[in-house]
């Protein structure tokens, strides 16, 4: 598999986006035993999703989710 070099920006956004799957991720694994009994639908912070957005944009990424998605599997393999 060819290795990437992410700038920093690109780097900032692939962290922001995989924090905000793993905040979404969180928010509905509700029905497990030991996961937190919340009341009326799982929310993701505004912030979370704020942050992935900004960092998105900031690394020119907004629309271009081909490019974005191949970094984060380079970033990030499904195990």
């Amino acid at each position: 598999m060819p290795t990437a070099v992410l700038t920093d920006r690109e780097r900032t956004a692939v962290q922001a986006y995989l924090r905000l799957l793993h905040t979404v991720r969180a928010a509905f694994d509700t029905g497990r035993p030991g996961a937190p009994d919340t009341a009326g639908p799982p929310l993701v912070p505004p912030s979370v999703l704020a942050e992935a957005e900004a960092a998105l944009a900031r690394a020119g990424l907004t629309g271009n989710e081909e490019k974005f998605f191949r970094l984060v599997r380079t970033w990030h393999p499904e195990p």
